[in-house]
């Protein structure tokens, strides 16, 4: 048994220890944004933020997210209120099938914390460990840069 925040909610997640922390989201905890992809750390379609750093959740024990703070792409907005990567990448078209935009969108969110005005250089960086084979880079380039600029107005 796990205690952690997800998404602003105190959570337990009663799961077996050594169970990878994207299956307990997957699982108990209910949640379909954090995706599995390969399983090893090369695609980045299960990447969460663990105490706002981007974490591939699919080799990450659930225990060691004891008493952190866990988001996904759940817990960026609401429909009601999206947030604003969530509505540049509509406005951009930037996803095709959305296998990979989950773990996208949380690794971009944390660079724009960090950095509001990110290049194009530091936007590539950011979501380098991400793969999306439908090939939409520039279109996700470009939301990135969009959501940058609205989010400093």
């Amino acid at each position: 048994m796990t205690m952690f925040t997800l998404n602003g909610k105190s959570v337990v997640a009663e799961v077996p220890e050594g169970t990878s922390l994207l299956h307990a989201l997957r699982g108990p905890l209910g949640l379909s944004g954090p995706r599995f992809g390969c399983g090893d750390e090369k695609c980045g379609s299960c990447m969460v933020l663990v105490a706002g750093v981007p974490s591939f959740a699919c080799t990450l024990g659930v225990e060691a997210v004891a008493g952190k703070h866990v988001v996904t792409s759940e817990g960026l907005g609401t429909m009601a209120a999206p947030h604003p990567l969530q509505a540049a990448f509509l406005a951009e078209q930037a996803g095709q099938c959305g296998w990979c935009l989950s773990g996208i969108l949380v690794s971009a969110s944390a660079l724009l914390a960090q950095n509001p005005d990110p290049s194009e250089d530091a936007i590539r960086r950011a979501l380098d460990p991400h793969l999306c084979r439908c090939g939409s880079h520039n279109r996700i380039i470009r939301a990135v840069q969009r959501a940058a600029r609205e989010m400093r107005a």
